[in-house]
């Protein structure tokens, strides 16, 4: 079996894709993924987010504010507030993107640094967007303690170096569809080095959908092709790349649970 640790249901153009949320899910478990994380992008939408999954009870919810999508500054208060929600399991995305917005380095370095307070504050993991961002990325999950938290930084892109850091700090690697891509040899000699025990699988839907389904809109179903690829740079089968992947998440999403 199968987890898609990252996804955004919510975003998803359904009408686009053909399909209903529930085909959706249902096309998930046709592929053996037995569950499925819908990540919050903006705080504003979180309450809509968490509205859309809430019957399905393999769907769980993060809450957080990407660094992209900061229209205001982040209310530590109200992030707070929305993360201790029970429904809850972990804080973000957050993180630092330089690439898409280096004006707003200060802004995103003060919303990250309020992501990690809480999840400090309320032990629950930080899942992480980091782009053209290594070193403050890295220095701010020093200073502030993240590795009391932990976390994963999600749809991995940067090199050993940083992936050795985070590790170091307890965080665990999370590996999209961009792997599949032709020019992601450096990524691809990354994830053979990334311990099996550390190591989790995503497709970030509706984005990055991987090679054979590059320029489709991406949904979790997909997520075995990530799991293939990522199975064959490891040299391991599909199925032990699946039981070591999907135990790591729920022994870092711990208060996810498991439906039988």
């Amino acid at each position: 079996m199968f987890v898609d640790s990252h996804c955004h249901l919510d975003r998803l153009e359904l009408d686009k894709l053909g399909l209903s949320l529930d085909q959706v899910i249902a096309n998930a478990q046709a592929q053996h993924i037995e569950h499925m994380l819908c990540v919050c992008v903006s705080l504003a939408e979180f309450a809509q987010m968490a509205e859309k999954v809430a019957a399905f009870s393999n769907v769980s919810v993060s809450c957080g504010e990407h660094p992209l999508h900061q229209q205001d500054n982040v209310d530590p208060d109200q992030l707070l507030q929305l993360c201790a929600l029970p429904a809850v399991v972990a804080v973000g995305e957050t993180g630092l993107d330089y690439f898409y917005a280096p004006d707003s380095k200060l802004s995103q370095q003060q919303a990250f640094v309020s992501h990690i307070e809480v999840a400090n504050q309320l032990n629950k993991p930080l899942i992480i967007h980091t782009r053209d961002a290594r070193a403050d990325t890295l220095a701010l999950m020093r200073s502030h303690q993240a590795d009391k938290c932990g976390g994963v930084l999600h749809c991995f892109t940067e090199n050993w170096e940083m992936a050795k850091a985070a590790l170091d700090l307890g965080f665990y690697i999370s590996i999209s569809g961009i792997m599949t891509f032709r020019n992601a040899d450096e990524l691809r000699s990354v994830v053979k080095k990334l311990p099996l025990d550390r190591l989790l699988i995503e497709t970030d839907a509706p984005y990055l959908a991987p090679v054979p389904h590059r320029g489709k809109t991406n949904q979790p179903a997909y997520v075995t092709a990530v799991a293939e690829a990522v199975a064959q740079v490891k040299g391991i089968a599909v199925a032990e790349l699946a039981q070591h992947t999907t135990a790591n998440f729920y022994q870092l999403f711990s208060s996810v649970k498991k439906v039988a």
